[in-house]
């Protein structure tokens, strides 16, 4: 196949083309804004990742303006190009996140749920509707409502090594947010899976079997041998962050399940987190 990637530099994007060019795929790197007609033309399909980072910075009102025109600006000149093609590609694989549902407590969440509150829920609400002009040309659109992706090289776990590893790691918060998580693998295999999976709108890329923050913390300090017992203190991360996004990213979360892939016959090589994090700290170079 030849298929075209925005955000090939992110963490997802770079293990995404190494498995497609390791799969013998042609894989055209397509940087952000720079949808050429000409360069999309007769493509198989598109995986459409770019977008700001949503936990690099603080959320000042620049900076969410910029989360939001990234993601959505970007997929409507995107939608809009395919649109206008000649030869449009079959698929479109479009970026989203499990941010799409909001703060929910404990409710189980499939891709039947519906959009809750806050600023990244109406950020994915704009994005996954910003795809609208390639979904109207007749191409097979799916939104990848990514949750959190467990990665050696980058991510939130890169960053929580370090402090877990010295035993000065442990939960945000009370622990009973859920985290929805997902191994870098399986994202990955994912997305190569619904490039010809019959499948279309949301699919939430999460494993099976989310946990909450307390038991997140719990599994990597047994999987390191190293006490997690220390809870971190809100304030810090409100300092970092601002207290809008710690809110969002740290302290709240999302009970998603991923019907839809199961569904479609997707099989996991990391369905439970003990799993997936001995693999990845296995591989991690810190």
């Amino acid at each position: 196949m030849r298929i075209a990637i925005t955000g090939s530099h992110g963490l997802i994007g770079s293990a995404l083309l190494a498995r497609l060019e390791g799969d013998g795929h042609t894989v055209v790197r397509v940087p952000r804004g720079a949808f050429e007609p000409a360069t999309l033309e007769g493509l198989d399909a598109i995986v459409h990742l770019a977008g700001a980072g949503i936990g690099d910075h603080r959320w000042t009102d620049s900076y969410k303006a910029e989360i939001l025109g990234s993601r959505v600006q970007g997929t409507t000149m995107l939608a809009k190009t395919i649109h206008d093609l000649q030869n449009k590609p079959r698929v479109l694989l479009s970026g989203s996140a499990v941010g799409w549902y909001g703060p929910r407590g404990d409710e189980v969440l499939d891709e039947t749920s519906p959009s809750g509150a806050g600023f990244l829920a109406d950020v994915c609400r704009q994005w996954e509707a910003a795809t609208a002009p390639a979904e109207a040309a007749g191409v097979r659109t799916v939104h990848l409502r990514t949750g959190i992706v467990l990665a050696a090289k980058g991510g939130a776990l890169r960053k929580q090594l370090p402090l877990f590893k010295l035993g000065l790691g442990g939960r945000f918060g009370s622990g009973k947010q859920w985290q929805s998580w997902i191994s870098i693998d399986d994202e990955v295999g994912a997305i190569v899976h619904l490039l010809s999976a019959d499948v279309e709108g949301p699919v939430n890329l999460t494993a099976p079997n989310p946990v909450t923050a307390a038991e997140f913390a719990s599994t990597l300090g047994t999987v390191l041998r190293r006490p997690s017992f220390l809870p971190v203190p809100s304030f810090g991360p409100k300092m970092l962050l601002g207290k809008e996004a710690a809110g969002e990213l740290l302290f709240a979360g999302q009970r998603a399940v991923p019907a839809k892939l199961t569904a479609s016959g997707y099989s996991f090589a990391y369905p439970e987190l003990a799993g997936a994090l001995a693999a990845l700290v296995h591989r991690s170079p810190n």
